[in-house]
């Protein structure tokens, strides 16, 4: 039998691929293991651009309406206008510039992605739908010598009903896996979802949040790296025994209904804010299917809808216009 293999020598970019795909694998089969159907492979590439992805895509199940864990591993030109619009959200960003003019390179700059990236909407209104994303990015400057590096992601909760318990299971299983690396990281990255995950014209979270990060290279990368691994880790203990618990509730057609339109509230977030959604809108030669696989298959708007005082509906969005502190 050959030696284990030691990749730790290898780049930070191929030990982050290397992630992705062994975690892809992991929480496709642990969602599969709570439903009757399977994940189904897609495989796409961006041509001349550089790279691809592969996007694992679960539908109509007895558990999950729909869902995907999608992979992608990109690497080209980001164009001057959009390293204009990611330097708001990233400090570090440069825009090259042609040392005769003074002005922007038309090339813009040479960079590399690659993260996993997740929605879960199941069918219970019970049941909460789940997010979670882990990217690493970085730049090269025109001679091809580094430039900068950073990484992102996080994971978070969307119920239509809340469940206390629930929310305190996900977030501690979170906080527990920052904890073992950095004390103050749970409570900064938690603070940040909930600012994140703003609904800002609706003045309301899209759901009772998680962590999120942005822009990260205050350590070692070789730590960060560690962190989004365990982190990963994190995400199945947190979720699925509260799929177990929900998904054979029994519920209502006005349940469902709450359902749906919770489900607006998130489409709302996603195409407005998101900023991975207008990342991957921006890049040349990506793959909108892909960036649009976390919108639900069904949602509904209704006009100036108010939830009774004092229901189940009015204490979810209370939860939603004041976060809380969850983790135990």
């Amino acid at each position: 039998m050959p030696a284990p293999t030691d990749a730790t020598h290898l780049p930070i970019r191929e030990q982050m691929e290397a992630l992705i795909r062994r975690k892809q694998k992991e929480i496709t089969e642990g969602l599969e293991s709570v439903d009757t159907v399977k994940f189904h492979p897609d495989e796409w590439e961006r041509g001349n651009d550089g790279g691809g992805g592969r996007s694992m895509v679960i539908s109509n199940g007895s558990t999950f309406e729909k869902g995907g864990v999608n992979i992608s591993v990109v690497y080209g030109n980001l164009t001057p206008g959009g390293v204009v619009a990611m330097k708001n959200d990233h400090a570090d960003l440069e825009l090259p510039t042609d040392p005769n003019t003074g002005l922007p390179v038309a090339e813009g700059v040479k960079f590399f992605a690659c993260g996993l990236s997740m929605v879960i909407h199941p069918f219970n209104p019970h049941c909460p739908t789940t997010h979670l994303n882990y990217r690493y990015f970085e730049t090269w400057n025109q001679d091809g010598t580094p430039q900068t590096w950073w990484f992102g992601g996080g994971a978070d909760l969307t119920p239509s009903y809340l469940y206390e318990e629930d929310a305190e299971h996900f977030h501690t299983l979170h906080k527990k896996a920052l904890d073992k690396h950095d004390t103050s990281l749970y409570p900064k990255w938690k603070k940040w979802a909930d600012e994140y995950y703003l609904i800002k014209h609706r003045n309301e979270t899209r759901g009772i949040g998680g962590t999120f990060f942005d822009d990260y290279n205050e350590k070692d990368p070789k730590e960060i790296l560690k962190i989004v691994e365990d982190s990963f880790d994190a995400f199945l203990p947190s979720y699925l025994p509260i799929i177990k618990k929900r998904k054979d509730m029994p519920y209502t057609e006005e349940e469902k209904k709450w359902q749906l339109i919770r489900r607006g509230r998130y489409v709302e977030y996603n195409l407005i804010y998101d900023r991975g959604t207008q990342f991957g809108l921006r890049t040349p030669g990506s793959r909108v299917e892909s960036i649009l696989m976390s919108l639900p298959e069904h949602a509904s708007w209704v006009y100036n809808h108010h939830p009774a005082p004092g229901s189940r509906e009015a204490k979810l969005l209370e939860a939603t216009s004041h976060p809380r502190e969850w983790a135990k």
